[in-house]
């Protein structure tokens, strides 16, 4: 039986984290540390960085990188990340002692740690429409940031002045929507965008690692956008100890188990976790 942390004690409780958020803690760590296999599942952007309108300066939150590198020294702790990203880009700007496996476009690109790539495939149908879009909106990006991904056609307006994020928004839902009828299209909300996607989702890509995992394992997924609800919404039905946590500066409806605020009690649950190895 693992000795608890000092965040765990009543009177510094409240100084790290709420008590409902301690006591879930405590009670998946306790199983955890006895657990097959453990399965550290991360969101990138809003999680384990800030969100910045260009990406690539959203660097991971002080601190964040070197308990992650402790966690894996210890060999003990398969970690994924699972990010909307394509997955190279998050496996670089982690730079871990020894790669990571990343499932990249919510879940449908897998990274694995020997570098190979595996891109769910996509139908005829699928194919034009999202070629057809891609070659519009490179002429027109209404306004807003437009992101190509291998499996889907991206709207951002983040970091516009609000009567712009709308009517960027509006014009960026009467071109897709229409396109999200077809089967294997679909829309995908997230923070300050819209994306029009094909293949699985993050509950999708978790389901999937959970499956291919050892019978008992313990599972955490930490994320902060609603493109991160499926991925609560799969670790929640684990088998084994799981525990979904939202992480996000004010909270909002989810269901997710517990809620941590970054940066502050994001690493006080890595130094937990740390522990707990």
């Amino acid at each position: 039986m693992m000795n608890l942390p000092d965040a765990f004690q009543p009177k510094k409780r409240e100084l790290i984290l709420n008590i409902h958020t301690a006591k879930q803690l405590k009670a998946f760590l306790r199983a955890a540390a006895d657990a097959p296999e453990r399965l550290l599942l991360l969101d990138y952007d809003g999680t384990l960085a800030d969100f910045r309108v260009d990406r690539f300066k959203a660097k991971p939150w002080a601190g964040v990188n070197e308990l992650l590198k402790q966690i894996q020294r210890r060999r003990r702790t398969r970690i994924v990340a699972i990010t909307g990203r394509p997955p190279e880009e998050v496996a670089a700007m982690l730079h871990l002692h020894e790669p990571i496996e990343v499932w990249g476009l919510h879940g449908a690109l897998r990274l694995n740690t020997n570098g190979s790539r595996e891109l769910e495939k996509q139908s005829p149908e699928v194919k034009n429409a999202l070629s057809a879009l891609r070659n519009q909106l490179h002429r027109d990006a209404l306004g807003g940031l437009f992101e190509d991904k291998p499996n889907a056609a991206v709207m951002h307006w983040r970091g516009h002045a609000p009567a712009k994020a709308k009517e960027i928004e509006k014009r960026t839902r009467a071109l897709f929507e229409p396109l999200a009828r077809i089967e294997g299209l679909r829309l995908l909300k997230f923070e300050s965008g819209l994306e029009l996607r094909t293949g699985r989702d993050k509950g999708g890509a978790i389901e999937q690692i959970i499956r291919e995992g050892k019978r008992g394992a313990a599972v955490t997924y930490l994320g902060d956008d609603w493109t991160d609800e499926p991925g609560f919404e799969a670790v929640n039905a684990a088998k084994g100890p799981h525990l979904s946590v939202l992480v996000k500066r004010e909270k909002r409806e989810t269901v997710a188990d517990v809620w941590l605020k970054p940066p502050h009690e994001l690493r006080e649950f890595l130094r937990l976790w740390l522990e707990m190895e």
